[in-house]
């Protein structure tokens, strides 16, 4: 359990993963078109089977989430994840700060986004997401 831990009550992924246990999925940021040029979504590329030219959903041991494309397209994409992780039970989702690099969001406004998988026990978040103080608000 090297990449997540729980404290306070929250699930905590890793800031650095480097190699997924068997049942762990990385999620990452990327853009629709799946253009997995830089950053995580690269490192998932390299490592996890993350899919050139796919820019969501479950590919290898990754699972991408949209976030060039606009913040309610950001936001619907969560949503889907959130619904596929509830439905998911047999994977472990660790989630980097997805749109907080390059899609240029804060920490404050993504964090909110993942306020409905708190619940769930196979959702990891970053911990600054689950640090942020509107997240809390449980």
């Amino acid at each position: 359990m090297k990449n997540r831990r729980e404290e306070n009550g929250f699930r905590i992924a890793s800031d650095r993963i480097g190699e997924l246990e068997d049942n762990e999925i990385f999620v990452f940021g990327s853009n629709i078109h799946g253009m997995h040029g830089g950053g995580a979504a690269w490192f998932a590329m390299q490592r996890f089977g993350a899919i050139l030219g796919q820019g969501e959903g479950l590919q290898g041991r990754s699972y991408a989430l949209p976030t060039m494309e606009g913040f309610e397209s950001m936001k619907a994409a969560v949503g889907r994840f959130i619904d596929y992780a509830r439905v998911h039970q047999e994977y472990i989702f660790l989630v980097t700060a997805i749109g907080c690099g390059i899609a240029g969001y804060s920490e404050d406004e993504v964090a909110p986004l993942f306020k409905d998988a708190l619940s769930l026990k196979n959702v990891y978040l970053p911990e600054v997401f689950c640090k942020n103080a509107s997240l809390n608000d449980k």
